[in-house]
């Protein structure tokens, strides 16, 4: 595994075991356990994990979650912690490294924000730069569903363009801030959001922001 993906998955490994089964996450209806069983799903049962954006493999899906789930909670963070099997594509650095440190970095902060003392992370110019290169090949699959035009803006000025539409709103913040914002945690990123007032409040307030 790669640098960027190795690190938020022990990173997301720890906060799972120190905050245990039963703690809240940003993922509606979704425990601790239950996000871990996603994780564990996701790299492990190609089968089943279709489901993610396939609504006609949905029901299996819920059932092999169903089954995860039921698992001791610190056998999930124990596959968690040693990665996916050598037959994954995921166990592939380039492939770990392009579809996990997004993945592992927004489950973790799912994680923190969710709890009530938690304080902003500081993250590294260079793990900022990767999550940015991301967003950017990314934006428009995530932008889809905006309910208004949306444009991404680092604070040294680059922008990436979400959704095409009028009126626009720019949302402005650090590439990591950008990308919470851009899978649907609106209310927990920090962004400057700059515009026509209602276009503000509608996306703000819009539910099928992100994928």
């Amino acid at each position: 595994m790669s640098t960027h993906a190795k690190r938020e998955r022990l990173l997301l490994a720890d906060l799972l075991e120190a905050t245990g089964p039963d703690a809240s996450t940003l993922c509606e209806g979704w425990t601790t356990r239950d996000l871990a069983a996603h994780v564990v799903v996701r790299e492990r049962r190609p089968d089943a994990a279709g489901g993610i954006l396939v609504k006609q493999l949905a029901p299996r899906l819920e059932r092999v979650m169903a089954e995860f789930t039921e698992k001791p909670y610190e056998e999930l963070i124990q596959l968690i912690r040693t990665g996916p099997p050598r037959f994954s594509p995921f166990a592939l650095k380039q492939i770990d490294e392009m579809s996990n440190t997004v993945e592992f970095y927004v489950h973790t902060e799912d994680v923190r924000r969710a709890q009530p003392d938690w304080t902003p992370r500081e993250l590294d110019p260079v793990f900022q730069d990767a999550l940015w290169s991301r967003l950017e090949r990314t934006a428009r699959l995530t932008g889809r569903a905006a309910p208004t035009g949306l444009v991404l803006r680092r604070p040294d000025g680059q922008t990436a363009v979400a959704h095409r539409g009028t009126p626009v709103v720019t949302a402005t913040g650090e590439p990591s801030e950008l990308l919470m914002f851009s899978l649907g945690r609106q209310r927990v990123a920090d962004v400057a959001l700059e515009g026509d007032k209602e276009a503000i409040t509608t996306l703000r307030e819009a539910k099928e922001l992100g994928i």
